[in-house]
């Protein structure tokens, strides 16, 4: 259960640490800008609502964000697959929540797997 418990937080904190990432590129010069200004002007950005909007509208979506949205998708899965066990064993005693998991294996970077550190790298 605790092992269970573990996976759970951890998922969740890489969701928000990517979801935050991908608010600030549609706010300013991503891909998904113009969708953004075109079918969320009047929402007022945090807590992820713009990334809600943006999804209630998903078939309305151009094909770059689309593609940036997989990408980023892809991203995330690939950083949870190859830094797991490096947050499991660096950052066991870390409270979930705000980036602090990511805080943590970005302080631990010199121990971290070579997967897990590429992430970091880039």
């Amino acid at each position: 259960m605790k092992k269970t418990l573990f996976f759970v937080l951890f998922s969740v904190a890489i969701l928000f640490a990517v979801t935050a990432y991908t608010q600030e590129d549609v706010q300013k010069t991503g891909p998904c800008k113009a969708d953004a200004e075109k079918f969320c002007k009047d929402i007022k950005p945090g807590h992820g609502r713009i990334m809600a909007c943006l999804k209630s509208h998903e078939a309305e979506l151009s094909q770059a964000c689309k593609d940036h949205r997989d990408q980023v998708k892809e991203n995330m899965q690939a950083f949870k697959k190859d830094c797991r066990d490096d947050a499991k064993k660096l950052c066991k005693n870390i409270r979930h929540g705000h980036g602090r998991v990511i805080a943590c294996l970005k302080s631990n970077k010199d121990k971290l797997t070579e997967a897990c550190k590429a992430h970091f790298d880039k």
